[in-house]
């Protein structure tokens, strides 16, 4: 399954690029022309990576909540066979037996990524939109 999910659509990727590259080279075409990096677009990725991680650690802080049997999540987690005394999504949180499973640092971490994505996304906005000062 891997294969035919990942490898076989890479491989067709990379022998596609090498293919329109042999064919601008005998056409005797330039290359084409590579974007800018501006500040806006450095906001950009970095935005888009803190999505990512973010929604990735939540994922992760997701895994240890109940969602079939609630017993069992006791059970997998801290290791004794009860109904979790509370459980929610946002903040992650898991509570048996008086203790908190889910480990400290992930709501930290989802604050974190959450502030970055937000500032990243607001910043690239007002770069893209700012008006260089010197045309007009």
């Amino acid at each position: 399954m891997v294969i035919l999910a990942v490898v076989l659509p890479t491989w067709a990727g990379i022998t596609y690029v090498g293919l329109v590259r042999a064919r601008r080279e005998t056409e005797g075409l330039p290359p084409p022309p590579r974007s800018r990096r501006t500040p806006a677009r450095k906001a950009v990725w970095t935005a888009g990576l803190a999505f990512l991680a973010g929604g990735a650690l939540h994922l992760y802080g997701l895994s240890y909540l109940p969602f079939l049997f609630p017993e069992d999540a006791c059970w997998f987690n801290a290791g004794h066979m009860a109904v979790p005394d509370s459980s929610s999504a946002l903040p992650v949180s898991l509570v048996c037996a008086g203790e908190e499973v889910v480990p400290w640092w992930v709501n930290p971490g989802l604050l974190v990524l959450a502030v970055t994505a937000v500032a990243a996304t607001v910043t690239s906005l007002v770069l893209a939109l700012r008006r260089p000062t010197g045309s007009r």
